[in-house]
């Protein structure tokens, strides 16, 4: 064996010794739920920095994971928070704000923010990496068989980090990321007989993928779409569409299979792709890194996008936390923009059932904390009545869109999810619903500082009401300035009133943003807070 390899299966035995912590830590109680514990907090993404960079305000999704700071009402707990780039104080303190019974000192008390100063793509594991007095200082501030780390999604960077500051992975050993992937997906799905779409194999070369599209093709001669994904994408950035309709003169039965592998190969230079300035050159540059595989489009006149995210506890016990009917755009609804809670009730339960299933797999193989999985439903009407076709799109082993959400709404209701109705209950029994978006984004928002949306939120009333449990809660507030961007989760005790309580507050950031001509023809913005100078 080469020494290289004995060197990588030592870090992997003892980055596996320390996750087996975590069982200790355990003890029949959520470890989130438990105080005194020191959490150190990795909110950035650690992926490809191409597909990174065609997200706006990637670098502010580290902002998606400081629901985190709720946990601090646990009067014991100690929590450490690394970003990229600084965040503004009054962000931490609207966060710090919100936690019930506790004083806004002794919370700020057991806050450690650090960051690395660095606003480069890299992957924020790296950055920490990269600077040796950072780790130290984050090492020293750790006490010993009290602490553990979380991230956003876990890699080889994060076993790491985790080995150098000798503290356990709360998260799925990066052994295991080939079954989050969109091959690795698939096998899963055909393992526990979970109905998904038909498809491709791994490929690493244009070659191949040309082949397997024109195999699919050659077996579904109806398609309408193919759609190609690289096995690594992120939020349906990853994913292009073949129109087969734009080369239905080579479809099977019209054209031999020479002249049909050809037509492929040519359209591939007109795919639509769902990232934005997104070419075939950069795309099909990334397939023998990432790979790529190819699956069959499912049309319908009626189609959804529902998700259902479970948990895996360190002892391997498997339980669904939530169901999601997703809200997707980009130019063929491949790009996830924001979510409902619950899914629709015609088929939460079924989805719960079906990620039951894919959990239980993914907890034989070792996984643990978050998952998720993606599903496509299509409305079909039957003389026995309505019922919807599900299929399994691919498995998040990470953190995703609905993380944030879901566990915003626990934390500040301290409710409970019933998986008997698929529902959220307040310790009151109180039913809860929300809507949640990563993606208000207008040009006109564009220059509002956190600041200027604090101002707008105390003047409307937008804020999350303690008092009844309803209201929003904002984040990616850094995005704003310079993208315009803004992320939140309005809850509400229906759906209709989450969606009302969105309306209203697009409706307020419009009213505030918009321009208007005073008499000289200047443009002018309105309800500008006044700024007192001593």
């Amino acid at each position: 064996m080469r020494t290289d390899d004995t060197s990588l299966n030592s870090q992997i035995k003892k980055f596996n010794q320390l996750q087996n912590k975590l069982r200790q830590y355990w003890q029949g109680k959520d470890l989130f739920e438990q105080d005194g514990y020191d959490i150190l907090v990795l909110p950035s993404f650690s992926i490809d920095q191409k597909v990174g960079q065609k997200v706006s305000g990637f670098l502010h999704y580290e902002e998606r994971l400081l629901f985190s700071l709720i946990r601090l009402k646990n009067p014991k707990t100690r929590l450490i928070y690394v970003t990229g780039q600084p965040l503004s104080p009054i962000i931490i303190e609207y966060y710090l704000q919100l936690l019930p019974g506790i004083p806004f000192s002794h919370a700020r008390d057991r806050l450690l923010l650090l960051t690395t100063y660095d606003n480069s793509f890299k992957p924020l594991t790296q950055k920490i990496l990269e600077r040796p007095r950072l780790v130290e200082r984050i090492r020293r501030a750790l006490r010993p068989d009290k602490s553990y780390m979380v991230c956003f999604n876990s890699t080889y960077l994060e076993q790491e980090l985790s080995l150098r500051l000798e503290i356990p992975l709360f998260a799925s050993s990066p052994q295991l990321n080939y079954w989050g992937s969109k091959s690795g997906s698939r096998a899963i799905f055909s393992e526990c007989s979970i109905p998904h779409p038909d498809g491709s194999p791994l490929v690493k070369t244009v070659d191949d993928l040309v082949l397997q599209t024109n195999q699919l093709w050659e077996r579904q001669p109806n398609l309408q779409k193919i759609v190609i994904k690289l096995n690594e994408g992120f939020s349906g950035e990853g994913n292009a569409v073949l129109d087969c309709k734009k080369i239905a003169e080579f479809a099977p039965n019209k054209a031999n299979k020479s002249d049909r592998i050809s037509a492929i190969s040519k359209s591939f230079n007109g795919l639509s792709f769902q990232a934005k300035e997104e070419t075939w050159s950069n795309f099909s540059s990334r397939i023998p890194e990432l790979g790529a595989i190819v699956e069959a489009f499912i049309e319908g006149e009626e189609k959804r996008s529902p998700s259902v995210q479970g948990y895996i506890t360190p002892n391997g016990e498997v339980k669904i936390l939530s169901t999601h009917d997703q809200i997707l755009g980009g130019p063929d609804g491949q790009i996830y923009l924001g979510c409902r809670f619950p899914a629709d009730q015609a088929y939460r339960l079924e989805l719960q059932a079906l990620g039951l299933k894919i959990g239980q797999a993914l907890a034989k193989r070792g996984a643990m904390e978050r998952y998720g999985v993606d599903f496509l439903a299509v409305r079909k009407v039957t003389h026995q009545g309505e019922e919807w076709d599900i299929q399994a799109i691919e498995i998040n082993l990470r953190k995703g869109g609905t993380t944030h959400p879901f566990m915003t709404l626990k934390l500040l209701t301290n409710g409970s999810y019933d998986e008997t109705t698929g529902l959220f209950y307040t310790q009151q029994g109180q039913e809860k619903y929300y809507i949640a978006s990563d993606n208000l984004q207008k040009p006109q928002y564009a220059g509002l500082l956190p600041d200027d949306l604090m101002d707008i939120i105390a003047k409307h009333h937008l804020h999350f009401d303690s008092s009844n449990k309803t209201g929003t809660l904002f984040h990616l507030m850094g995005a704003l300035s310079e993208f315009g961007k803004l992320g939140l989760t309005c809850i509400g005790n229906s759906l209709a009133e989450a969606e009302a309580i969105y309306q209203q507050v697009e409706q307020v950031l419009d009213k505030e943003t918009e321009t208007i001509n005073d008499v000289s023809g200047e443009l002018i913005t309105p309800n500008l807070p006044i700024i007192w100078t001593l």
